[in-house]
């Protein structure tokens, strides 16, 4: 799999989300993807029970316990259907991932029940509960998209396009921090 082309998963919570989520009803929220220092160039490692590799339809399946790494990155799933065209070489087109997908990276953690990844595009999708955590915050919703050209995060409250998952909302729990009172005293936050 050394010729394969690079994975990427980011995921971040910007502080302007939180906001916009707390002030905002609508469905849809967005947020800036923060690691940009990512290195998409790693070598990507995948470690499964079981690996099908389907040639002549240019795809492997990896299933039981599957994990992908690259630099900080790493995707847990129960299934992966890595999609490639072999000209050339190797070059990775797409992943999809499902099962109780979870892809984490030093300060975030994504959760979902499936997960796709266009190289092509460079958009990453998870649909099916989806929560977005950051330390103690967090923000749930249908599906989540990151275009990785852009860095824009997109959560909503539907599934995806032509699924029974429609409507829905995004909910959220941030963490505020701690101000100080005149005097010099810190305030807990109320609950």
């Amino acid at each position: 799999m050394s010729g394969m082309k690079s994975l990427v998963f980011s995921f971040a919570l910007a502080p302007i989300a939180a906001a916009a989520l707390a002030a905002a009803p609508a469905a849809a929220q967005d947020a800036t993807s923060a690691l940009r220092g990512h290195n998409t160039d790693a070598p990507v490692d995948v470690a499964a029970d079981r690996i099908e590799v389907q040639d002549r339809a240019d795809r492997a399946v990896f299933t039981g316990n599957v994990v992908v790494k690259q630099a900080e990155m790493t995707l847990r799933s129960t299934r992966l259907t890595v999609a490639y065209a072999n000209s050339n070489g190797i070059q990775i087109q797409r992943l999809d991932a499902s099962g109780g997908v979870t892809i984490d990276s030093p300060s975030e953690n994504a959760r979902g029940q499936f997960a796709v990844y266009d190289l092509n595009k460079k958009i990453i999708t998870m649909i099916g509960g989806v929560t977005l955590t950051r330390g103690a915050s967090h923000v749930s919703g249908g599906r989540l998209v990151i275009d990785l050209n852009s860095g824009r995060a997109v959560m909503d409250g539907g599934g995806a396009r032509g699924t029974a998952a429609s409507g829905g909302r995004v909910t959220g729990t941030f963490t505020v921090p701690q101000r100080k009172q005149q005097g010099g005293t810190t305030s807990a936050p109320k609950s």
